[in-house]
Formats: structure tokens, sequence, C-alpha cells
């Protein structure tokens, strides 16, 4: 690619606060969930670059068209592939494209479509603008992009604001659409390929889990403890499993082994997720005898297969609080961190309805703010769509 720079390119990363710095010179964006790509075009030539610098385009092919009637001729982006479904944005429809069969890609692409957000602009015909500040390269990419937000669907500007207090509210607002935070950019920054120059802010929430089961260290069954598999009830009374939490140091993980063990007795006599042993390779969720959908610890990941995913039954009698970001689905969407144990909790006072739920927010909204309110910060225009009411 004749380009300014050629790929790959490792793109600027991002650490993370408690909460929004203060202060001016700021741009703040929501945080998308999604994959990170970054897309190169040279004519008739599209590449989608993956964060750790690897072509995409297998994966989400019906993106290359829209691409290519978007974007100038010449030039590179940086921004997230997202989907959206009906209660907002989809990550594991994401994982879902991470597949071997062209044709399983294929299917999946015209069932659900794929978007891209931008929100860098890094090269546009022979200018290099990685040395540029981040406020020229906002504003080019805003203008480069006011067609597209109109009339590609697949393509979008992502807002942005450099007002603090409406990026609290997006805070708060936009997680119902699936967006997982806030970012936080300094306007006088150039693009510092792969530094961690970037500031995100993510939900931070705790949740009383029950533990249900663990698996063992990668060290082999009988070391340590690996992670520990948490539960939580539905109105029906059906016990899920919502995730695990791991992150113990090695003497935790030995003394956990003891301390579970008296639980382990007759455990899978009467356990809520004895079945999970006969499900399918591949299956992530069970039909449960009271008509629910249960979700199951024992079988082969969807996106890890071959890994060794079997686990330990434990009598459901122990609580322990952990903090999450958020919910993907029914699920916690990453690994929880574990608080404490609560001893003071029954197990089947562990239930759903003690989740913060956010009220969900229209896509179309979050998506549309590109279009209809550009401008220096892409701010709603009255209050009323400033509530997004």
């Amino acid at each position: 690619m004749p380009l300014p720079f050629s790929p790959p390119l490792a793109p600027m990363l991002s650490s993370a606060a408690d909460a929004l710095p203060e202060g001016d010179g700021w741009l703040f964006e929501p945080k998308w969930d999604g994959f990170r790509t970054l897309v190169f075009r040279d004519d008739s030539e599209i590449l989608l670059q993956s964060r750790d610098e690897k072509p995409m385009n297998r994966y989400f092919p019906e993106l290359v068209e829209p691409l290519a009637t978007a974007l100038p001729e010449r030039c590179v982006l940086d921004g997230e592939v997202v989907i959206a479904g009906s209660a907002g944005l989809d990550f594991e429809a994401l994982l879902l494209r991470i597949h071997p069969a062209e044709s399983r890609v294929k299917l999946l692409a015209s069932q659900t479509p794929a978007s891209y957000v931008a929100w860098d602009l890094l090269a546009i015909g022979d200018e290099d603008l990685r040395e540029a500040p981040l406020a020229e390269r906002r504003k080019r990419l805003e203008k480069l992009l006011a067609r597209a937000t109109e009339s590609v669907a697949p393509v979008h500007l992502s807002p942005a604001t450099r007002d603090r207090a409406l990026a609290e509210d997006w805070f708060r607002r936009f997680e119902g659409a699936g967006l997982d935070g806030v970012m936080a950019k300094r306007l006088d920054e150039p693009y510092r390929a792969g530094e961690r120059t970037m500031i995100k802010v993510k939900h931070r929430r705790t949740a009383d889990c029950v533990v249900a089961g663990f698996r063992w260290h990668k060290n082999g069954p009988g070391t340590m403890v690996g992670s520990l598999l948490l539960g939580l009830y539905d109105k029906k009374g059906t016990l899920h499993h919502v995730g695990v939490t791991a992150a113990f140091t090695t003497a935790v993980r030995q003394q956990l082994v003891e301390e579970l063990a008296p639980l382990r007795e007759n455990a899978l006599a009467n356990h809520p997720w004895r079945e999970w042993a006969a499900a399918q390779e591949d299956a992530s969720a069970r039909e449960g005898s009271n008509g629910t959908v249960q979700r199951l610890p024992g079988a082969t990941s969807r996106w890890n297969r071959g890994k060794d995913l079997s686990w330990e039954p434990l009598r459901p009698e122990r609580v322990v609080e952990v903090a999450y970001d958020h919910m993907q689905g029914d699920r916690f969407r990453h690994a929880a961190q574990f608080v404490r144990w609560r001893p003071d909790k029954r197990p089947q006072d562990c239930r759903y309805d003690q989740l913060e739920v956010t009220p969900a927010y229209e896509l179309e909204r979050v998506f549309g703010f590109g279009a209809r309110d550009r401008g220096r910060d892409a701010k709603p225009r009255s209050r009323k769509a400033r509530q997004g009411s």
C-alpha cells in the first residue's frame, strides 16, 4: 500500500482510571464494546487490521464495500467494529465471526451485519497525520465522514465532546446500549502508536454470587484452585453460571484447596449443574427443566476450543462478593474480581435482581450523533436530546 505509512501499525492504547480527568484540554468519547480495528485504504485495496496487527477482512466481508463508498481513495482510520443487536451492542455476535469456515462467516455477515465506528484519522492522501494534535485530526475526520454518516449506514462517526459534564452523562446513560465506559484523550497530543496515552473509565460494581464449583490450576488436579465458578439465581429459582473469579495469589490458591474440601463431599448428588457432563461439545447453554435457558460451566468453550474447562462441583453453600464491570446478556462480560467472602449472606439471596439495571438506550441515537449533531463537540441540540428522551 503506497500510503504515508504501511500496515501493520500498533494502535494507540489506554490505561484505566477510576474517574474522568479534571481540567481543560480533554476530548471525551464513548468506549465502544467491539473489536478495535484500523482501516487502511489505497484505491481499491482495503485492509482491516486488528489490535494485535492481524488482518480481519475475512471475518467482516460486509464492511469492505461500505468503507469503499464512505472513505476517500487513500486514508487510514482508527476505530471499532461493532454489531448492534435489538438490546444493544452484541459482543458475543462478534466472537462468533472468528470462525475458520468462510461459509459460516458469510452466513453470519448476512444475519448480523457489522458496523464500523471511526474516532481518529491517521492519514489522508499523502499526509501523515500522526504527529498532528488530536483536535486537528478530529476536525479532519468529521469533515471526511460528513457525507458517510448520512448515507452509508454501516459507517459511523463516534460521538465526542469537550464537556466533562456531558461525558459523565454518557457514562451513566450509554451503558444501556452496550457501551462500557468513556475514553479521555488529550486534544494537543499526537497519535502515539503502541503507547498507553488514552484514559478509559469503565463501570465498576459488585454482586454477591454463589460459589458452585471451581477449576483446578493449570498445574494439575490437587495442586491449587485456578478459578471459582459463580452462580446467580433467576426468579424461578434456577442457578445460572454467570462467570468466574480467578485473580488469587499462590498462597490463597493453595489455601482454597483445603478450605473448599468439605464442600466437595457429595456435591454432585443434588447439584443444580449436574447435567453439564452430558452437554454437547460446543454447547454454552442448556434448556432447564423449568423451561428457562440455564447457563452451564462444563462445556468446551466456543472461543477456546481444546481448552480444558472441566470443573469440580461444590455444594452451593458459600457466598462471595465480586466486582464486575458489566453484564453481557446474563453473564459477566469479563472475569469478576474477588472482593471478600460473605458468610452473612444466604446463597438463595444471590439473585439477578440485585444487579444494577440500566435502561436500554436506543442505539440509533448513539449511531446518529455524528450525522445530526456535528460540530466541535458533537453535542445534542436540546436538553431533551441530551437526556435521551
